[in-house]
C-alpha cells in the first residue's frame, strides 16, 4: 500500500537530501522505515521572489504502515490508489481488414500502439517522411526556403509537436495521461516528466522517442507507410468500404483519422465526401520574442541565475471588454526559437520550438486573439480554413516572398510606428525577416486586442512590451478550424467505421490530450471488434 504526502517544501538553497527527513518528520517516523521513496510531483512556487521554494508530492511504502495508516490526520497525507493499467474488454465482431490509422502525430501514434499491443496489426499511413528524413527536409526549408508540401513542420512522423517545445502539460484529468508519460519514458524521454509540474521533452529528445515507439509498433505486428497520403474514402450506404492512398484502393472497414490541424486538403476531401463537420473557433496572432533573461528576472527576481532554476516561462491572459476578445499567451517556449511552419506554398505561418535544455538566448510565445465562426466570411464549413489562408497570404506578401517573415518591435506596434532597427532582441526566425507593420496582415479587431493585451502584459511582466521585444507574424495554427463530428461510439455519424481523433479532428489541443483522445478512439474500436490474431 502506498502513502502519498503532499506539500513538502524545500527552500531554493536547501539540499535535495533533506526531503526524506522532512517526509519522515511529517509522518512521525524514522527515515530507516522507508522501503520505497519516490518523488511524484515537483513544482516551483515563485509567488514570493525573495523566498522561492520547490514543492513536492512524495509516495512512500513503509515496513509498518498499518499503525500509521490508522492514525493519519494530516490532510496532506493519504493512501494513494494503485496505478491502474488500461484494460479493455475486447469485442467479438470480426474485422474484414486490418484497421488503418491516418497520421503519426500523438493521436495516431498512441492509437496504433494500443491496437498493436492487443493483436490488431494496424496499418499506419503518414503523408510525411520518417523523422530523420523529415528533419533534413525541415532544415532545408528554414535555411533555403524550400518547402515540401507533404513533409514539413506540420506533416510527418511525430506530427506538428515534433518541432515544438514538446510540452506535456494538460488540463484534462484522465488516467491515460499517466500511461502516456510512462510510455514516453520507455521510449527515451527523461524520467522527470512523470513528476515535473510543467514537463517537457524538447524537439531534440522527442524525435528519438517517436522513432522508438514506431519501432515497437512494427515489432508488435503493425505496419508503417511513410510518404503515403489519404486521397479519398469510399463508403456504401453509410458504411466505410475502402480508402484511396497514393492512387491505390485499400479495402478498409475501420479507419482512425488522426490528421493534424493543418490537413486542409484532407478537410476539403472529407467535405466533398459529405462527412459531417462544423466550423470551430481558434485564435490568431503573432510570436513575441524577449531576451530569456528578461523573463527569468521577472519571474524569479534576484534568484534569476540560481543554478537550480531553469529558463522561466509565463502564462498570460487578458480580456478586451471594448472588443469582446480574449488575448492570451500560447505555446510559450523558454530558451527557444521562432520557426517557419508553413505547409502550403506562398502562405506564411510561424510557430515556436525549444530543445530540451531550453538554453538559447531568446524566449518566445504566441500572443493570440480568439476568433469564431462569426468572424469568417460565408457559411461554408471550411470558412475558418479560408480565413487562415487569407491572412497567411497577406503575411507572406508583406514579408516580400520566399517565406521571409514580417517583424516589428512591440513598442512600435502599439504606437503604429514602423520599426527600422533592432533594439536588443535578435529575431530567431529563419530564413529571414523584414521590418513591416504587422497591422497589415491581421484583422483590425485582432490588432486592437493585441495592443490592449500588450499594455496589460507589461504591467504583469516588466519589459514585456519594451526591452527591444519583437513580434514576428503570423501565428494561425493554434487549433483546428473545424470539428469532424462523431457519435457516442466515437465514429462519424455519416460514415460508420470512420473514427475522427485528436487535434486535427477538433477534439484535443496539445501532445498529451491528443494522445489521450487517440487511445480513447482505439479503445472504442477494440470494444466492438476482436483482434485479428
Amino acid at each position: 500500500m502506498t502513502i502519498r504526502i503532499n506539500n513538502i517544501n524545500l527552500k531554493i538553497d536547501e539540499d535535495m537530501d533533506m526531503i526524506k527527513g522532512k517526509v519522515a518528520k511529517r509522518l512521525g517516523i524514522n527515515e530507516e522505515e522507508f522501503m520505497e521513496f519516490k518523488i511524484i510531483k515537483e513544482s516551483i512556487d515563485a509567488r514570493k521572489k525573495k523566498d522561492i521554494r520547490f514543492n513536492y508530492s512524495i509516495e512512500v511504502n513503509l515496513e509498518n504502515e498499518g499503525i500509521l495508516i490508522n492514525n493519519i490526520k494530516d490532510k496532506d497525507v493519504f493512501i494513494e490508489k494503485a496505478y491502474e493499467e488500461l484494460n479493455i474488454e475486447l469485442g467479438d465482431k470480426k474485422l474484414s481488414h486490418r484497421p488503418v490509422i491516418v497520421g503519426m502525430g500523438p493521436s495516431g501514434l498512441f492509437s496504433a500502439l494500443m491496437l498493436a499491443r492487443s493483436g490488431y496489426n494496424p496499418i499506419i499511413i503518414e503523408r510525411g517522411q520518417d523523422v530523420d528524413r523529415r528533419t533534413k527536409t525541415v532544415e532545408d526549408f528554414w535555411t533555403k526556403g524550400i518547402l515540401n508540401k507533404e513533409s514539413n513542420v506540420q506533416f510527418g512522423e511525430g506530427g506538428a509537436g515534433t518541432f515544438s517545445d514538446g510540452k506535456l502539460t494538460t488540463r484534462i484529468k484522465d488516467k491515460r495521461c499517466d500511461y502516456i508519460l510512462r510510455e514516453l519514458v520507455k521510449g527515451g524521454a527523461p524520467e522527470e516528466i512523470i513528476y515535473k509540474g510543467k514537463p517537457h521533452i524538447g524537439t531534440d529528445i522527442l524525435k528519438g522517442v517517436v522513432k522508438n515507439i514506431r519501432k515497437e509498433i512494427i515489432a508488435l505486428g503493425g505496419e508503417v507507410l511513410f510518404d503515403h497520403k489519404l486521397e479519398a474514402i469510399n463508403s456504401k450506404e453509410g458504411v466505410l468500404t475502402s480508402i484511396m492512398v497514393n492512387g491505390s484502393e485499400i479495402p478498409c472497414d475501420c479507419l482512425i483519422l488522426s490528421i493534424g490541424h493543418s490537413s486542409r486538403d484532407t478537410y476539403e476531401m472529407l467535405s466533398k465526401s459529405s462527412v459531417l463537420m462544423e466550423p470551430k473557433a481558434f485564435a490568431i496572432g503573432v510570436r513575441v520574442e524577449h531576451k530569456q533573461e528578461v523573463i527569468n528576472y521577472s519571474q524569479y527576481g534576484k534568484n534569476a541565475n540560481h543554478p537550480r532554476l531553469k529558463a522561466a516561462d509565463y502564462r498570460l491572459a487578458y480580456r478586451s471588454e471594448k472588443l469582446q476578445r480574449s488575448v492570451y499567451s500560447f505555446c510559450m517556449c523558454p530558451g527557444g526559437e521562432v520557426v517557419g511552419a508553413s505547409s502550403e506554398e506562398n502562405l506564411l505561418v510561424v510557430n515556436g520550438m525549444s530543445y530540451y535544455k531550453r538554453d538559447l538566448e531568446n524566449a518566445n510565445s504566441a500572443i493570440v486573439v480568439s476568433v469564431s465562426k462569426e468572424d469568417f466570411e460565408g457559411s461554408d464549413i471550411l470558412a475558418g480554413v479560408n480565413f487562415q489562408r487569407h491572412y497567411e497570404r497577406l503575411a507572406y506578401n508583406l514579408g516580400g516572398g520566399g517565406y521571409v517573415a514580417p517583424v516589428q518591435l512591440v513598442e512600435d506596434f502599439i504606437q503604429d510606428k514602423n520599426s527600422t532597427k533592432l533594439s536588443g532582441v535578435n529575431p530567431s526566425y529563419r530564413p529571414g525577416y523584414e521590418f513591416k507593420e504587422l497591422n497589415r496582415c491581421l484583422p483590425s479587431y485582432v490588432v486592437g486586442s493585441l495592443k490592449e493585451g500588450m499594455v496589460d502584459f507589461e504591467r504583469k511582466i516588466k519589459g514585456f512590451s519594451k526591452e527591444g521585444a519583437i513580434m514576428t507574424g503570423i501565428e494561425t495554427r493554434t487549433s483546428a478550424p473545424v470539428r469532424i463530428m462523431r457519435n457516442e461510439k466515437l465514429q462519424s455519424p455519416s460514415v460508420n467505421g470512420l473514427y475522427p481523433a485528436g487535434e486535427g479532428a477538433g477534439f484535443a489541443g496539445g501532445i498529451i490530450s491528443a494522445a489521450v483522445d487517440g487511445i480513447k478512439v482505439a479503445e472504442s474500436l477494440m470494444r466492438e471488434y476482436s483482434p485479428l490474431y
